[in-house]
């Protein structure tokens, strides 16, 4: 069972950087597909980014690419995103999620969700 909880988020100005960090307390983290997606109020909730179980491929939104980066350890237990180059729209609450089987950038296909950690960026 994959139990999630993230950390890291905050307030950051434009043009900034954040690390959040997203740590499974269960004992199958490394047999799952792992994601970041987040919402901004009044809209869905967005794929971000996703990683494969031995991080070896990655996938982003095209409105993330370049600034944002996924990886993991397995060792940790541990999946982040690396923001960079922050700006005001990638204000949201960041959730990290975990599936099994292939990537998804439909929220319907996760299993698993964790609390949310909230990122504003000001401009």
């Amino acid at each position: 069972q994959v139990q999630l909880v993230e950390s890291g988020g905050g307030w950051v100005q434009a043009g900034g950087s954040l690390r959040l960090s997203c740590t499974d307390s269960g004992h199958t983290f490394s047999s799952h597909l792992m994601a970041w997606f987040r919402q901004a109020p009044g809209k869905d909730r967005e794929f971000v980014a996703g990683i494969t179980r031995g991080g070896g491929t990655t996938y982003y939104a095209s409105s993330v690419k370049g600034r944002l980066t996924i990886d993991r350890d397995n060792a940790k237990n541990t999946v982040y995103l690396q923001m960079n180059s922050l700006k005001p729209e990638d204000t949201a609450v960041y959730y990290c999620a975990a599936k099994t089987g292939g990537i998804s950038d439909n929220f319907d296909r996760y299993d698993t969700w964790g609390q949310g950690t909230q990122v504003t960026v000001s401009s």
